[in-house]
């Protein structure tokens, strides 16, 4: 058992009033006062025109949340996406394959058009082939699914730190 005991350390600042966290210099980037959370509610992300896009579209819409009247931003994504076969069986079957995706994106400020910021984010996954051919198709779509997770969490991260840049 550790002698560091999570519970109690968390119970002691509390205790404190905080005070032995709060002269970290840190605060939430999506808090009152944070400086990404003007993204929030407030970025339009271009029209998906393929699975893979919708699914990335979903996932940026989940973080950043979806515009309700006039967006302050727009959000351009291109990505690239390609697969390729990495193992092999004896008998020269394909048994699993890399799955890698880059996406160049640009948040644009939606009254002049003006690209505040660009970035691109790259990754992989992987899946296995060596079952079925419905057990083969939902790896396969599982594999893309974890990718534009992955894609997102890092466009996401990108966005956050250009709005604590620009805050600064």
């Amino acid at each position: 058992m550790s002698s560091f005991n999570r519970r109690f350390f968390l119970l002691s600042a509390a205790a404190l009033g905080g005070t032995s966290l709060s002269g970290c210099g840190f605060e939430p980037v999506y808090g009152t006062n944070g400086a990404a959370s003007m993204l929030l509610n407030n970025v339009l992300v271009d029209e998906p025109k393929a699975n893979e896009s919708y699914l990335l579209v979903r996932e940026l819409e989940n973080r950043l949340g979806q515009p309700g009247g006039a967006p302050q931003f727009g959000l351009s994504l291109a990505m690239q996406l390609d697969e390729r076969g990495v193992g092999r069986t004896s008998a020269q079957v394909t048994n699993r394959f890399d799955v890698t995706g880059s996406v160049t994106y640009a948040l644009r400020d939606m009254d002049n058009k003006e690209v505040l910021t660009t970035g691109k984010v790259s990754s992989f996954t992987s899946y296995s082939a060596s079952g079925s051919t419905v057990s083969e198709l939902a790896a396969k779509d599982d594999a893309y699914e974890r990718l534009m997770v992955i894609l997102a969490d890092r466009i996401v991260v990108d966005l956050q730190a250009y709005a604590v840049s620009e805050a600064a």
